[in-house]
Parts: structure tokens; sequence; C-alpha cells
């Protein structure tokens, strides 16, 4: 067999391109093919695979250990789980998957101290605190492996049972005692708490500066999605007001993308969890997933949240914008107004894109004093509200669908007068 060609290395030779060569990818992780060949964890193999955007994650993760729950020590929780939301069952198993990888015998020498690992649920930003990750302790004189939460007075914790599988360095799966439960996790918050029944697109027209993104949602039909994903851990819309959509510059091009893509756009307002404003301004983990996220794979479709200039800051990759007002906050559903619209660098690309015509527009303090009727938005010229790229399409098959365009004349209905011109300028 004639030997490969040796890898000569030159000046000009980029070193990451011999380390491309000389390790091989990791293949993704197929979590239920993996744990398939054992019957006595069927119950939480099951789980996992009823949870796809769980599953797809673990697939794009390179290292992690999975605490897996045979079935003897699962019947206990079956309860518990079938009364959870999808969003919260989803959170429960995170907290099952270390991002570290532990052969058998590093876990044979974890130090009596312990180790802090974070879980695939402390990424998630919904964890408050370090309670997304779990203390990983042994005790010498039994050599047991203890996981619990980092909580002081956590009742939640798990003893490691055996090894299932090694896959190096890859995976390990090992089974413990019991299902884990991070701390302030709750667990009856989707059987007490009733659903709130709101109506986002009334919501945002009572807001008055958001015509255009009611008349989109309306449209598209995502904001019956929307409406459905408030159980569990809730939502939380970042709604551009009218002048962010009239500020979009004339390289971009909503009118150009196929329906899926614009659903996937308004997707990307939205976080499949509640957060007020305060848990906005101190938020744990920067780099949220959206909506978009969960149809389109994990680490796309991301915001990155923090706080500039005592505002909260929004950047999708290619744009930044501030939160200008609250519209509605009632547990579990947040709306709060930006003041750009944000763009996904998948769709659009990764340059930044300047928006407005105005520098520093969005820096401006929002006026919230200001009434619909007084309000220097409601007074300009019409042609300021003209439609940015693609709304007049999205309004034109409003009108034309099933019904006669019955929820596009509820929506021209329900505006006040001074502002019913706007949806006319946009068809």
């Amino acid at each position: 067999m004639t030997p490969p060609p040796p890898i000569l290395h030159s000046r000009s030779t980029p070193i990451f391109l011999l380390l491309a060569l000389l390790i091989p990818a990791a293949a993704s992780i197929d979590i239920a093919s993996v744990l398939s060949p054992y019957p006595d964890f069927s119950s939480f193999t099951a789980l996992l695979s009823s949870t796809p955007s769980l599953t797809n994650e673990i697939a794009h993760r390179s290292s992690i250990t999975l605490l897996a729950v045979p079935n003897a020590y699962f019947s206990s929780s079956v309860d518990v789980t079938r009364r959870l939301s999808p969003t919260a069952l989803a959170d429960l198993l995170r907290y099952h998957i270390l991002l570290q990888f532990f052969s058998w015998s590093d876990l044979r020498r974890v130090p009596p101290a312990g180790l802090l690992v974070t879980t695939l649920y402390q990424t998630t930003g919904r964890a408050p605190s370090n309670f997304g990750s779990v203390n990983v302790t042994r005790n010498p004189a039994t050599n047991a492996v203890s996981i619990h939460s980092p909580a002081a007075y956590s009742p939640s914790n798990a003893t490691v049972l055996s090894l299932v599988k090694t896959i190096p360095y890859n995976l390990t799966i090992v089974s413990v005692n019991s299902l884990l439960v991070p701390y302030g996790f709750d667990l009856m918050a989707s059987e007490t708490r009733p659903p709130l029944g709101l109506n986002i697109t009334k919501a945002l027209i009572d807001g008055h500066n958001f015509f255009v993104a009611a008349s989109m949602l309306s449209a598209s039909g995502v904001v019956e999605e929307f409406e459905a994903d408030e159980g569990g851990a809730g939502i939380t819309l970042f709604v551009p007001t009218d002048a962010a959509f009239a500020d979009l510059p004339g390289t971009v091009s909503l009118q150009s993308l196929p329906a899926e893509k614009k659903a996937v756009v308004l997707k990307f307002h939205v976080l499949h969890s509640y957060y007020p404003l305060g848990s906005l301004e101190s938020i744990v983990n920067p780099v949220q997933p959206t909506l978009a996220t969960e149809d389109m794979g994990a680490g796309r479709y991301t915001l990155n949240i923090s706080r500039v200039n005592g505002s909260v800051a929004i950047n999708s990759g290619i744009v930044q914008a501030s939160v200008t007002q609250t519209v509605f906050d009632q547990n579990p559903v947040a709306i709060f107004g930006v003041s750009n619209v944000l763009l996904p660098k998948e769709i659009f690309g990764k340059n930044p894109i300047s928006m407005g015509s105005k520098p520093g527009k969005s820096a401006e303090p929002p006026r919230a004093s200001l009434s619909p009727e007084k309000s220097p938005d409601t007074e300009a010229q019409p042609s300021h509200l003209s439609s940015p790229p693609g709304i007049r399409e999205d309004i034109k098959s409003a009108a034309g669908g099933g019904g006669g365009g019955g929820g596009l004349r509820i929506l021209l209905s329900s505006l006040p007068p001074s502002c019913t011109v706007l949806l006319y300028l946009l068809v």
C-alpha cells in the first residue's frame, strides 16, 4: 500500500489549514441512536426524542456528558414531566447535559471539594445566576460521585450509578438515580398559571407606533404561533416601530424574500422566554436563541442583548437596536418597542448595515409622554409613513385570503381615524 504523501509545511501554509488536515472533523452526536441499544433507558430516551430542538442542540455539541435516568428510577418522575410545557421539559432535560466531557476515570478523580460544571440549560439565559450549572462532587471515603445544584439549600441531587457509554472525546453517558431539577425551576407553572389569551395584534395597535408590525404579523400568520407559545417559559417580542420600518435602507429588500424567510425574520424578533425589562437589563447570558433558532438550528439566528448607555441594546450581528418602550408586560408575555428592524446576518449577510437617515437616531430617548394625536410621527407628512419593501405584498396577501380579507378589515376597524391612512398607504 502506497503511503500518503507527507504534509509539507512552509511559511505560506496557514496553521489552521494544517490543523484541519491533521484533525478529523467531529461527527455530530445522535443521542437517540446512541441510547437506543439500552432498553433500560427507554423512558428517558423517549423524552429526549420528543424535543427535536434539544436533540438538534446536542448534535451541534462536540464534548458533553449526559446524565441519563434508568427506567427503574424514572417512574416516580413521569407525572412531573407530563404536566410540563414542551419548553419547560426541554429545559429540564438540558439540565442533564454537562458541557464537558468526563471519562469514567475523570469522574473518579473529581476533587472532594467538587467542580462547578455548566449545563446546556445555563446557555438559554433562563437560569437565574449560575443555577443552570451543577456541582459534581466525590466522597473520598466511598468514591461515590454526586451531582447537585450550586444553590445551598437545593433539595434536588443525584448519585452516579454506572458508566453507560463513552465515545472519546465527544460523549459520555452515565446513569444517575434521580431526575435533577434546577433550583428555582417551577414544576407547577404550566399547571397552575391560567392562559393569558393575549391578542398580540391588538396590543400592538393599542401601542400606536406599531401598525406596520401588526399588519406584517397578521398577514404572515406567525402571530397565531406566538400566541400559542405563551405557555411554559413564555415569550418576549421585540417589535420595530413604524419609523424603524420606514428607515430601512434601500439595500434591504424584504420584498424579494420568499414567505418562509419573511416568517423567519419575524421569528427572529422573539425569545422563547418571558423577560421583563429588569431581567433584560441584568441578563446572565447575552447571546439568546430566538424562535428562528428553534426552526433553523442551534447557534444560528441568535440575538446579543446587553446594556449600552443606560438602555437595553439588541444586536443581530449586523444591526443594533435599542428598547424604546414597553408595549405590554404581563407574565408570560413581554412586548417591547425597538428602534430598528432586527435583520439576521444569516439572511442579509455579515456586514453591518447603517439604519435610518438620522445618525444616532436609535439612541434617542423614547417619547412615551407624547399622546398619539400629538406625536411628531403622526403629524408628519404621509410620505414619511410609506411602507418598507415587501409590506404591500403582505397586506395584499391578507386582503386576498380566505373570507374576503376579514383579518385585514378587523385590523383597519381597530385603528383610530388619524392612523387608518397608514395601512392604506401600505397597500
